[in-house]
């Protein structure tokens, strides 16, 4: 199986922005067929000007990515990925629901945690009609009709994304600053043992039920910090559910290699995304 990793170098300098904030990023709604399994359709197009890495933080979730002619899908991440991309770098994504990907691939999620998979070594032709379809489409707006075109048309043989793990997505994101009770809250209403709800989540989310509620927590600063435009980061740190602001720049720094000040200021400051 050809992999590629995603996962943040130790030694590398602070990125030039984050996933998103970076030239232009668009989310739609993907057609009804799709919503049982991808929650959304996505396109990011650099600038031509743009130099430097982008840091993707670890969101909770796998994504199918066209990029440079090549079709991954994208593990779940627990630092922040820096993918080569260079200037110009056209990208075109479609978001599972979180929980989903593990069936319509056909693996455990723990077994691409960090990395970058070709879809064509887990579903052989199928996926690789796809690309071929693919590489037909020259604009990026044709690209994502027959990338959704192609997701649709695919079989479909593994039914509905898995309830539990949809459940065990939701509890994750209770904001907590007491890390066992949620655990034990997930435990107790699903009626699984601790050792089965850690495999479960391993399968489906590639790490442990403590790391997806981390990563959840991480999430929901980043989104409220958006939002709360004038919010100090003492504040947004106890909103999101850490003890103090030490936790959270802890947090940070362990999730995605950057100070939390830095952090804030590439969420809140976009670069290259017209007004």
């Amino acid at each position: 199986m050809k992999t590629t990793s995603l996962s943040s170098r130790a030694t590398a300098p602070e990125p030039s922005g984050i996933g998103g904030s970076v030239g232009q990023y668009r989310e739609d709604a993907p057609p009804p067929g799709l919503q049982a399994h991808f929650q959304s359709i996505w396109t990011s197009v650099l600038p031509d000007s743009h130099a430097g890495d982008i840091a993707i933080v670890p969101d909770g979730c796998v994504d199918l990515i066209w990029r440079a002619g090549r079709l991954w899908v994208a593990g779940p991440d627990v630092v922040a990925a820096r993918p080569d991309l260079p200037p110009g770098a056209r990208v075109l994504g479609a978001r599972f629901q979180p929980g989903a990907a593990r069936h319509w691939l056909g693996i455990p999620l723990s077994k691409i945690v960090g990395q970058a998979v070709e879809l064509t070594d887990l579903q052989g032709v199928r996926a690789r009609d796809f690309v071929s379809r693919m590489e037909e489409a020259e604009s990026i707006a044709r690209q994502t009709e027959v990338f959704q075109n192609q997701l649709m048309a695919m079989p479909q043989t593994t039914g509905k994304p898995d309830k539990k793990a949809s459940a065990i997505f939701r509890f994750a994101a209770l904001r907590s600053n007491d890390e066992g009770s949620v655990t034990a809250s997930m435990r107790e209403s699903l009626g699984v043992s601790e050792r089965s709800l850690l495999r479960h989540c391993r399968d489906h989310f590639g790490y442990g039920p403590k790391t997806l509620e981390r990563i959840l927590r991480f999430q929901h600063f980043m989104s409220t910090a958006r939002e709360l435009r004038d919010a100090g980061l003492a504040a947004l740190a106890i909103d999101a559910g850490y003890a103090d602001q030490s936790h959270l720049a802890r947090e940070v720094k362990a999730l995605c290699g950057m100070t939390a000040s830095a952090l804030l200021n590439h969420v809140r400051c976009p670069l290259g995304v017209p007004g």
